[in-house]
């Protein structure tokens, strides 16, 4: 994968390049990142050159707090939580138990996710920082086109790394101040562990059988996941 510099945008970056059995994601296809409100005029101009949707996975207030800089690029607005982001917060879930709860609760909308993925536009998925909703979307995306496990998780696990410092700084501060009993606040909001991804994904393999059975399961067609693979794999060398 490719970290992009554009600014007004974190945590932005290409996974094109990844190993996929005996073939590799294609590159300028499928992007990830953080929120887009920052974007400045000039980010505008380098992000249209390279984005032609846009998949935002936030809930509606998100969306009123912070609306993207981004215009004039088809949007599509798929809140992956049903409630507010805050309930996992006042529940003290671990990022582990949000993720199975995201792929138990939300399987449809994440079919929905992977479906324009699959029409091979290139495409941004996003969310509020980019790591938990657009981490597990694109990670689904990739495994189910056979891309490498490692690789996978490893895309997963570099987000603490690109979250902007001053805002994840300001987060925790408030979360020790307001919540300071919460074993798993500072986790939920900052931390990208490569064992819950790999855990998460192993499971899904164990229910299952693979993530692209999980897909098929949640209403993904044999016919969107061909799709899928022409727009995410390079052609095989063979």
């Amino acid at each position: 994968m490719t970290i992009l510099d554009i600014p007004g945008v974190a945590n932005l970056r290409d996974v094109g390049g990844m190993p996929a059995g005996r073939s590799r994601i294609r590159s300028g296809v499928l992007f990830r990142s953080g929120q887009l409100a920052g974007l400045t005029p000039e980010g505008d101009v380098l992000l249209r050159a390279r984005v032609r949707h846009v998949i935002d996975l936030r809930d509606d207030a998100e969306v009123l707090a912070e609306p993207s800089a981004f215009t004039g690029i088809p949007v599509t607005r798929i809140p992956l939580f049903l409630g507010s982001v805050g309930s996992f917060f006042a529940a003290d879930m671990n990022l582990a138990g949000m993720y199975r709860h995201l792929v138990d609760d939300a399987a449809p909308r994440l079919v929905d996710a992977i479906r324009i993925i699959a029409q091979g536009q290139p495409t941004l998925v996003h969310c509020t920082v980019g790591k938990d909703r657009t981490g597990v979307t694109v990670a689904l995306a990739l495994s189910a086109v056979g891309a490498d496990r490692d690789a996978v998780v490893a895309d997963y696990a570099l987000t603490a790394s690109q979250l902007p410092v001053a805002r994840t700084q300001a987060i925790v501060g408030y979360l020790r101040t307001h919540m300071p009993d919460a074993r798993n606040a500072v986790e939920l909001a900052t931390a990208s562990p490569a064992p819950v991804m790999a855990e998460l994904l192993a499971g899904i393999d164990e229910r299952h059988g693979s993530v692209a059975g999980y897909l098929k399961e949640a209403g993904l067609t044999d016919d969107e996941l061909r799709a899928l693979r022409t727009a995410l794999l390079e052609p095989d060398p063979a």
